[in-house]
């Protein structure tokens, strides 16, 4: 079990540097500007911002983030610390609240979203993750009862950062 656990550790080690990375070539205009979104939240511990490059849907307005992880994330317990939040989309900059979530149907409702508008990428990975091919509404909520979300709402007369 301990060895699981430091195995899964190394892992979300390299994947933080992985996003540094991911994050420095984004600015630059590189990578998947189209589904991928900066977020930047304060750290609960040290108070320095913090950016994760974060697949995104928007509805109107309205940001959704999902935590793979779940409540693990280390973006997600700094958003539920202190929601005031920046994003970048592509060249847009703005400021924002963020509503952490852990309600499965909420999060199932997402999910669905994404498996319509991305249906070859998210199905496949949400497929290595457990998901059964041919699945129902209990499995996509079974499947969310593991992850979190975050809903950003930008705030009104966002100022240009």
């Amino acid at each position: 079990m301990k060895r699981d656990h430091q195995h899964t550790n190394l892992i979300w080690r390299v994947m933080g540097r992985m996003n540094q990375r991911m994050a420095s070539n984004y600015r630059r205009g590189i990578g998947p500007r189209q589904v991928v979104l900066l977020l930047t939240t304060t750290g609960r511990k040290s108070g320095l911002p913090r950016v994760t490059p974060l697949q995104y849907e928007q509805d109107g307005e309205v940001f959704y983030v999902a935590s793979a992880r779940g409540i693990q994330a280390d973006w997600f317990r700094n958003v539920q610390a202190n929601p005031q939040v920046q994003v970048q989309v592509g060249e847009r900059y703005l400021c924002g609240v963020a509503e952490a979530v852990t309600n499965p149907q909420r999060i199932a409702d997402f999910l669905a979203l994404r498996l319509k508008r991305h249906p070859l990428m998210i199905g496949m990975l949400m497929r290595l993750e457990g998901l059964p091919l041919r699945y129902t509404r209990q499995d996509l909520e079974r499947f969310a009862a593991q992850k979190a979300m975050v809903v950003i709402r930008p705030l009104p007369e966002n100022p240009e950062l």
